[in-house]
């Protein structure tokens, strides 16, 4: 297949809008780490989660509707970078962004970020994340990055098991100290340096969710999570033995200013002190679906399932639509969105959808899609073409696009 770059990205894409009405084909996106063990849910062949070599890193992660490199250690340029396909061609979204503006994200976002700042993963694990947290923009900031705020929702579509540790610990035990943290990132070379010690692990529930804003501490565990967040790749992580498996030092201080590095109290500093303690932590971030309208007896349904503010701003949404068998639908949205199929078999416009049995590194799909800015305003036809399951896909927005959108704990009204 053909890579194309400069001028010719802007023709093909615009003659790709025309054909496809509004709707950009996306290939898989996936993503090695290299200190993590893959759950083998996220329909990868099993012969392909090592597909770019043990010392990258087993592949747990598919990213979509991504502008966003993957601060890898020995990562191409494009890894983690979403890629249009259209006549034979392929081009990264990056580049449409880029060209066309807002004529593909909107033009509220191109004007104030100049690129599609967000995107969504699957990661899949066979057991926790080490106990970590994502810097704020201002810590990001200083070495010319961006912070990381992220939320979570567990498609029960993927989680018909849960491998080996359904459980996320979030934030830290009330009357926890900052010396006590320091304590643990001294003991760093000593073993299990004991950070869970002050923690507390939520059970995870398939079809449910969590807002985690930057500068929380999160061990997020081993459902297949469904991870609308800002596009960054920061991260320092405070827990020295997973699993038993070693976490590198480099891990801890690798979005740090070097001449802090062995300051312990400026790294734990980084955190968001009260919100880590918050007696009432999972009040304030946990999230259940809400449905937008009621559409049940058009044999459709689309629900929030992200939804909520970080720092009294709106960075991201994401819904979960069900069409039912044989059913057709008409949605509008605000803005532009990445599309994930996770069930089923149908079509959006003109564009076949397919959600695969597996998948083939480096093999194209049809289950991930691309909204354009304009073509979620006019709206876009949706159709359930299977006759046993609804289809069901997910797709998250940009900032500020759904001011209507629920709060955190809106599920509760």
């Amino acid at each position: 297949m053909k890579t194309l770059s400069g001028d010719a990205v802007a023709q093909s894409a615009r003659e790709a809008i025309t054909a496809k009405r509004g709707i950009l084909r996306l290939a898989p996106t996936w993503v090695p780490r290299s200190f993590l063990q893959p759950g083998r849910r996220i329909k990868l062949h099993p012969d392909d989660y090592y597909a770019l070599g043990k010392d990258r890193g087993g592949i747990d992660e598919r990213w979509f509707g991504s502008t966003t490199h993957a601060d890898n250690d020995g990562a191409p340029p494009d890894e983690g970078m979403s890629y249009v396909v259209y006549n034979g061609e392929r081009f990264l979204l990056k580049d449409v962004v880029e060209q066309l503006g807002g004529e593909i994200i909107g033009d509220a976002i191109w004007d104030k970020y100049k690129r599609w700042p967000v995107y969504s993963k699957f990661f899949d694990n066979m057991g926790p994340i080490p106990h970590h947290h994502h810097q704020s923009q201002e810590q990001a900031q200083l070495l010319g990055r961006e912070g990381k705020p992220e939320a979570y929702y567990f498609p029960p579509q993927l989680n018909t098991v849960g491998d080996n540790f359904p459980y996320t610990f979030m934030g830290l035990e009330p009357g926890t100290t900052k010396e006590d943290v320091i304590g643990c990132l001294e003991r760093w070379n000593s073993g299990d340096n004991g950070i869970l010690d002050y923690s507390k692990a939520y059970r995870l529930k398939p079809g449910t969710g969590w807002l985690i804003p930057p500068c929380i501490l999160h061990a997020p565990g081993s459902l297949v999570t469904y991870e609308p967040q800002w596009g960054s790749d920061v991260f320092s992580m405070f827990q020295s033995l997973c699993e038993g498996r070693d976490v590198w030092r480099d891990l801890l201080v690798k979005d740090i200013l070097p001449e802090k590095h062995d300051d312990l109290a400026y790294i734990v500093d980084q955190l968001d002190w009260d919100a880590n303690v918050d007696t009432h932590f999972k009040d304030n971030h946990y999230l259940e679906p809400i449905a937008d309208g009621d559409t049940a007896c058009d044999g459709y349904a689309d629900r929030w399932v992200v939804y909520g503010d970080v720092d009294g701003e709106q960075k991201f949404s994401a819904k979960e639509l069900t069409i039912e068998p044989g059913v057709t639908c008409t949605i509008k949205d605000n803005g532009a969105s990445g599309v994930i199929l996770v069930q089923g078999r149908g079509r959006i416009e003109n564009t076949p959808l397919e959600c695969p049995t597996m998948i083939r590194f480096g093999e194209m799909t049809e289950d991930e899609v691309f909204i354009t800015a304009k073509k979620a305003q006019e709206g876009y036809e949706i159709e359930n073409r299977g006759t046993e399951c609804p289809l069901v896909l997910l797709r998250y927005f940009g900032p500020d696009v759904n001011p209507h959108a629920p709060k955190v704990g809106d599920h509760r009204k």
